[in-house]
Parts: C-alpha cells; structure tokens; sequence
C-alpha cells in the first residue's frame, strides 16, 4: 500500500515518503538486539522485502488497537506487556493520532517504521506463543540429560516424546496473512489456548499476586499452551500418570479412581508420552536392562543356585538357547550377548501383571514384588517404568466389559503359585508335582477392546476435586527449564 495521502497535507513535518518509512523500519529492526525465534522472522520478513503490513495509506488503522488490547493481557498470566512492545506502539500510536511530531527521534517517518517493526514483531511473539507455547519442550526436555558424550559429539536421553503441533515452514508467511482486516481478529481467537487448565491457572495466578509461588503457576500455564495432538481433556476414558505428584488418574466420565505409582529416578527418568494400552500380560517374564547385570548379576556367573534362587535363566541372544549358569562367564553377561530373564509369577521384579503400549522407550505400566515402595513419599525408584499400587483394580479398569469370569481369571492368576507350571511347561513333562494348581483358571493376556488412552504428564500443579490446587515437588528439575526460557517475557 502506498503512503502517498500524507503527502496531500501541507504542512512538511507530516509529508510521508514510503521509503524513509521503510528505511526508519530497517533503522529500528537493525537495533534490536532480541533473539527469540519470532523476533528473527520478524526481522527477515523486512530484510528480504516483506510489504508493510500495518501502515498503509491511511496511516494505522484500528488493527492496531485489536491487537494491543490482546498484548495488554498479557498482564494477565504474568508476562510483562513491554515484552510485547506494548509501552512504545502506544506511545507511537498516540502521537501519530495527534500529529505530534518532532525532526529529533519523532519524526513521522520514525514513528511509522517504528510502529510496523514493533507491531509485526510483537504479533509474531504472541500468535506463536499463545498458539503453541512460548517454549519447546522438543528442544528443552531432549537435550537435558547427556546420555553419550565424546570429543565430537554428545547424545542425549529423549525425555519428551509427544506429539504436538508446532510452526511449519510456512507458518511466517501465513501468519503475514492473518493481518489482514477481515483475518486478524477471528485469528486471534482462533489460537488462544484450548486446553481448560489454562483458566483454571490463569485465575489461580491471579489471586497469586507477585508471591514467589507464581514461578510454579507460570511453568503450568504455559504447559497448557503446548498444542498436543491428543488431548486427554477430549476423552471419556483415559489414564494419566502426573510424574510430580507420583499418582495415577483413571477417569471413566465422572469416575475417578485414584492410585500412588514409582516413577523413574532422576537418572533414569520416566519420559512424558502419550500412547494406547492395548494389551495386559498376566505373570510376565522380566527381561532385565544391561545395566542391571552389569550392576548386580553378572558377578554371580557360574553360581547356579543364585539363579535358581532367584528364578532366573540365561538365554543367547543369537540362538535364542538357554544357557546353563555354570556354563556363562561374568565377562559373557558383560558381553551384551545374552539376556537374563526372571520367570513370571511371585516374586518377579515386574509383579503379577504388565500394561503394555506401544512407546519408543521399552517403558511400561506394571505391578511390583516390592510393594513397600507405595508407603515412601519419594517414589522416585524405577529404571523409568511406572509401578503401580492398585494393579488388580487398574486391570479391571480398563476392561470396557466387567465380565466376571475373565475377572476371575485374572484374579487367580495374579495370586497364584505358577512356579510348578512354569517348569512343567519348561521340561515338557506332566508328571511334576501340582496338587492346587488349577491350570484352567489360568491366563496369560488380555487384550485391551478398545485401546484406553494413556497420558504421561508432568504438572507439579494440579487442581484437587474440592476445587482447589494441589502442589508438587519438581522432581525433574523441568519447571527450572521451563522458567529459565520464560524469564525473556517476565521484564
């Protein structure tokens, strides 16, 4: 759009040229010194001859004042509005509607390039960060803990792994777009976050004030931000772990039922995901994680009744063969090259049964032999597992019909002696022992009709059913992350 109507006005101090405007926008874009990602798309946009999008030939129209009564609120959930160049489009604003110029740092053409830079520099700041957060866990929880580190390269452990939307190569020239005039208010509305928490935390900052509990509030607000593609607000049915409170959620519309977990410690992290669990193994087998035999078995090699003791056997990881105790070195197990399994039943690490969805991490919901975990305050215990305190009423849970006699079944086989049976399918014989076993009672899976939707979240604020706000240990160290990026909004 051309600027050529200012130039209709005689006096000189309001004749606008359309390329010192642009040239007091580059000016100003030049002299900013921020680094957020919107902050540098802004500046590209001008730099590779992106046209003015806020000033046109009548000057600033009311655009301008949809937009700062939105960057205003953000008061509201405890940024600063100044982050958001709030201070300076309205004093610029306020003197391009009353013509006060000046020929020192005033000018009309410095006041409009300076109102297209901040306007197009603050949208971009808060259509991104209202529509999908003003942090990226991708980048802030996956590059936390190194995992491998050399003279060349460093990997990390992947922490966060759900999906969610985030802006695609084309998100900057769209949002260019939305300024249009019959866009920029439906687009407005269209990103504020959907998630019902974000009122929920956005009052409870409010009735805050500037307390130093607020930090908290604002790492939980801006969770609320991050457009995740599966919502368990929109389901019916779902289970939620919450990783800070070390508690277990299983809704069913209205039915709440509630359970402690063990989560992973804070060196074997339980990672956030979202997943479907599909199947339960009733006495399953615990393969055990390298990093347990080099720790504590492989140093048992050759000493066959430390492995009967403990149900455990060796098996090649090639030949899929069993391998005699006695047989098997502390370097062979070292090796990487044979696993050791504990049988199902009493006593394995992984309890009587195992929730099993699909995730990149081998990481479960299960029950425990060690069930005096559930009395510690600090459940922080597993190698990133969920343990679960309640693994029979879970089970029973997620079946959408309570059929009695697979309950039963169930049941049974979480409490029986299935050691003789084990060895009996073991050695393929049927002469061993098993006088109270009651083999048809037994069963080994379940499948999961429909598949229940599982959330693995990290809220260290969470509101209680009496409506209120229940707080968490940061355990992880994530809101500190999350804050620490925060703080480019808070002054």
């Amino acid at each position: 759009m051309e600027l050529s109507s200012f130039s209709s006005l005689r006096n000189a101090a309001y004749v606008v040229h359309p390329r010192k405007v642009r040239a007091e926008l580059l000016k100003t874009l030049q002299e900013d010194r921020d680094s957020m990602q919107a902050d540098y798309r802004a500046r590209n946009y001008y730099l590779q001859g992106g046209r003015l999008l806020w000033v046109d030939r009548n000057g600033v129209d009311q655009r301008a004042d949809t937009l700062l009564a939105y960057l205003r609120e953000m008061k509201a959930v405890g940024f600063s509005p100044n982050k958001f160049c709030v201070a300076s489009i309205t004093a610029d604003l306020n003197r391009l509607r009353a013509l006060q110029f000046d020929k020192s740092q005033h000018s009309i053409h410095q006041v409009l390039g300076r109102l297209e830079y901040h306007l197009t520099k603050a949208f971009f700041r808060y259509a991104t960060g209202q529509q999908f957060g003003f942090t990226n866990p991708y980048v802030l929880f996956n590059k936390l803990d190194v995992k491998e580190r050399d003279s060349l390269n460093v990997s990390y452990y992947r922490l966060f792994d759900i999906p969610m939307a985030r802006p695609t190569k084309n998100y900057w020239k769209n949002l260019c777009k939305q300024t249009h005039p019959d866009s920029l208010t439906n687009f407005i509305h269209h990103i504020q976050p959907t998630n019902p928490l974000y009122q929920v935390f956005k009052n409870y900052l409010a009735q805050q004030g500037r307390s130093t509990n607020s930090v908290k509030t604002l790492c939980n607000l801006e969770r609320t931000r991050w457009r995740l593609k599966d919502n368990l607000f929109a389901q019916d049915k779902y289970v939620m772990v919450n990783i800070p409170a070390m508690e277990l959620l299983a809704i069913d519309h209205e039915q709440v039922m509630r359970m402690r977990v063990g989560v992973g410690t804070n060196t074997t992290k339980t990672p956030l995901l979202s997943s479907r669990i599909m199947r339960m193994d009733v006495n399953p087998q615990w393969v055990m994680p390298k990093s347990i035999i080099d720790k504590s078995v492989a140093r048992h090699a050759g000493d066959s009744a430390y492995f009967e003791n403990h149900r455990y056997f060796i098996r090649n990881r090639e030949t899929g063969n069993r391998v005699d105790p006695r047989q098997v070195t502390s370097e062979m197990l070292r090796s990487g090259q044979y696993f050791v399994i504990q049988e199902g039943g009493k006593g394995n690490a992984m309890g009587r049964i195992v929730f099993r969805f699909k995730n990149n991490f081998a990481v479960y919901l299960h029950d425990t032999s060690s069930r005096g975990v559930f009395d510690q305050s600090n459940r922080g215990v597993s190698h990133g597992c969920v343990r679960v305190e309640k693994p029979f009423e879970l089970a029973v849970f997620l079946l959408k019909d309570k059929d009695e006699e697979l309950i039963e079944k169930m049941r049974y086989s979480m409490q029986a002696d299935i050691h003789s049976h084990y060895q009996k399918k073991l050695t393929a014989t049927s002469n061993l022992p098993n006088d109270t076993l009651q083999e048809s009672k037994l069963i080994n899976s379940v499948r999961v009709q429909p598949a229940v939707p599982l959330y693995i979240t990290y809220y260290t604020l969470y509101p209680n059913e009496q409506h209120g706000m229940r707080e968490y240990q940061d355990i992880y160290g994530f809101d500190a992350v999350i804050y620490k990026q925060l703080k480019n909004y808070l002054r």
